[in-house]
């Protein structure tokens, strides 16, 4: 049997594969050009199985890959694959659900923490001598904020969502969520509202939603409109939920305080990204997903997947 890594980069650099060239013909690719469909299918003409994490497979490489049986994706988000020419190709599609799902939750308060308390400023300024040059035992450069008593929005409450309310309500924020449909939950700190609430109330509002042709500039010039002035959006699910020109202006304008993101729409990120040029926006390179232990439990899942497909037991199997 023929297995396929097309991009594990991202892992195989310090993690062990070992465990997967057990189950078969294994061909590691650490980058394999997205936009590049020739290629692509060239490189998985002959494999009954393969696994992606970023590189698209749409109708016109599935349908052309005679014996491909199973695609294993490394992540959360199914969007890079056709699940429609897959499932007509009789093609088997997993992917990985929670694996990420403290991490992200955490990167997602790191992302609010720090612009509310602006360690990573004030610690280069410390370091470039400016406190030593000050009369005074204090100083700041830009505001401060507590989190007690703010509302804390959630647009989607999955796994991570759920995790991320737990610490908006340890820091004593009022915390609500808006899903696409009802969801119960027995905690008494947390209220269920419309979208449109939502964005009014909020004064922290956190995107944990998937990339569906629904969701896509979910964040626009009109939802942008109807947040209170000086909110603060946070971002770890995809980059396309924002209209990114919208969102710039909202920033350049002052209705949005802060933009803190790990993803945008095209990554690696444009140069002429407007939100590089815009008031108040901090930008990480897409690594919530990234600690040591996250990667190593997306592999120990990737390889489970396989095998329990392999033994005609399929587990999160994309419908």
């Amino acid at each position: 049997m023929k297995i396929i890594l097309l991009d594990g980069y991202e892992l195989n650099k310090d993690l062990n594969w070992d465990l997967l060239n057990q189950l078969g013909e294994c061909t590691f690719y650490s980058r394999t050009p997205v936009a590049d469909k020739n290629e692509i299918l060239k490189r998985i003409t002959d494999a009954e199985i393969v696994i992606t994490h970023k590189t698209p497979l749409d109708d016109d490489i599935i349908s052309k890959a005679p014996k491909l049986n199973y695609i294993g994706i490394m992540g959360t988000g199914y969007d890079v694959v056709d699940i429609d020419s897959a499932h007509k190709n009789n093609v088997t599609v997993t992917n990985i659900p929670t694996y990420a799902s403290d991490a992200v939750a955490q990167f997602t308060f790191s992302l609010l923490l720090e612009v509310t308390g602006q360690v990573g400023l004030h610690n280069q300024l410390v370091h470039h001598n400016k406190w030593s040059k000050v009369p005074d035992f204090t100083f700041w450069d830009k505001p401060l904020f507590e989190l007690k008593g703010k509302t804390l929005g959630l647009i989607g409450y999955g796994h991570i969502a759920q995790k991320v309310a737990k610490l908006g309500h340890a820091f004593s924020m009022n915390v609500i969520f808006y899903n696409h449909r009802p969801r119960n939950t027995t905690e008494q700190w947390i209220k269920q509202v419309s979208l449109d609430e939502l964005l009014q109330q909020s004064d922290v509002i956190s995107l944990h939603v998937i990339q569906t042709p629904e969701t896509i500039n979910l964040i626009n010039k009109d939802t942008l409109k109807k947040m209170k002035t000086g909110a603060i959006l946070l971002n770890t699910a995809r980059g396309k939920l924002v209209n990114e020109s919208d969102l710039a202006n909202a920033l350049n304008n002052e209705k949005i305080y802060a933009y803190a993101t790990d993803v945008v729409q095209k990554e690696p990120i444009n140069n002429d990204n407007p939100l590089l040029k815009a008031k108040n926006c901090y930008i990480t390179p897409h690594i919530a997903w990234a600690p040591l232990e996250t990667r190593e439990r997306l592999l120990d899942i990737t390889i489970n997947n396989l095998k329990k497909y392999l033994a005609k037991d399929p587990v999160n199997v994309v419908s």
